[in-house]
């Protein structure tokens, strides 16, 4: 099998690479590089795998970067479309760019794919990485406050796909432009397309920051010394999914193209795997054996107190579930960033 990966160098990316690398598939790896820790990613490909993939270094942003690649590459099963502007706050700061990476760039990968099924007569597997949060605020959703957290009224299975679409940020009408627009192209065109929309995905080679990457940037901020600041009461819950469980999806979806192809599922954790961000520290002082402080802030804008997703959907079509747990899961990174601190520091520099 031939799997083409547009930011193939992201977190995400790079664990799907590894784990095609692993099964003997061909690989292909398109990403520009403008990730924070993109570039030691794709040096850990090359470091464990050599040149048994391919890296095309181009930006969906521009049509013939992408179109080129794809027809250079021939006869592609599948594709991941995971290359994206990632973070809430920085589409709101620079919406523009938000619209040209994460609109207009998957405008321009359906684009790319539409020609090669008809120059080619392949029909790739696309797959497109969109989010949770085209559910928006769901400020009319009833939340009860526990202890050490948040959780849902009346929804004991989570939010379903079934839910009505609220684009709340610049980020949300983005990515969900581009998610319905991907659905679409089955439609319109017969492309093979799935929709996944992820909730918190964490796990090794996860560069993450403050604005996004939450389980990585906490676990990394504690490693190194850095100030955490919790916006609101730090009670707000996510179900959180271990990468090697979202690549195992991804793979279950495609499989079952018959049944998947035009569809759209939410990939996350699912109630059995939430944390609210007060117990992700519980976790992480328990691994360390220290106290974490912590800085309060008030609220962000549009932060929802609680977001969990009913995944019952995907495993009904395509025989999905989680298999790695949140205390799992989180001693795996903790112990990954413990591994690579050396490597990792890089990125985050002293501000002395």
């Amino acid at each position: 099998m031939k799997v083409f990966i547009t930011g193939g160098a992201g977190f995400i990316g790079t664990n799907a690479a590894e784990h095609y690398l692993k099964n003997g598939d061909e690989v292909v790896l398109f990403d520009n590089l403008s990730r924070n820790g993109s570039e030691a990613n794709l040096q850990y490909l090359r470091d464990s795998f050599g040149n048994n993939f391919e890296f095309v270094k181009g930006d969906i942003r521009d049509a013939s970067d992408i179109e080129l690649a794809l027809e250079y590459s021939s006869n592609v099963d599948r594709i991941l479309h995971l290359a994206a502007q990632v973070a809430v706050t920085t589409s709101v700061v620079d919406p523009r760019r938000d619209f040209e990476d994460n609109e207009f760039g998957t405008f321009n990968v359906v684009e790319a794919v539409r020609k090669y099924k008809d120059k080619f007569d392949i029909n790739p597997v696309l797959i497109y990485a969109s989010t949770n949060k085209v559910y928006g605020k769901m400020e009319d959703v009833g939340v009860v406050e526990k202890d050490r957290r948040w959780s849902f009224e009346n929804l004991p299975c989570g939010v379903s796909e079934t839910r009505n679409l609220d684009f709340h940020s610049p980020y949300g009408c983005s990515k969900g432009a581009a998610d319905q627009r991907v659905m679409d192209a089955a439609r319109i065109y017969g492309l093979d397309t799935i929709v996944m929309r992820q909730s918190c995905i964490y796990g090794q080679r996860q560069f993450g920051v403050e604005d996004q990457g939450w389980l990585a940037w906490f676990t990394i901020a504690q490693a190194l010394g850095k100030q955490i600041t919790v916006f609101g009461d730090g009670k707000q819950v996510r179900d959180v999914l271990w990468v090697n469980d979202l690549v195992n999806a991804y793979d279950l979806v495609a499989q079952n193209i018959d049944v998947t192809r035009g569809q759209v599922y939410n990939i996350g954790g699912g109630w059995k795997n939430t944390l609210s961000l007060l117990e992700s520290f519980g976790l992480l002082e328990t691994y360390a054996n220290k106290k974490i402080p912590l800085n309060f802030e008030d609220w962000r804008p549009g932060d929802q107190k609680v977001c969990i997703m009913d995944i019952t959907k995907a495993k009904r079509d395509f025989g999905w579930e989680p298999k790695v747990n949140p205390s799992e899961g989180m001693l795996r990174l903790y112990r990954w960033v413990q591994r690579n601190r050396d490597e990792i520091v890089k990125y985050f520099p002293s501000k002395d």
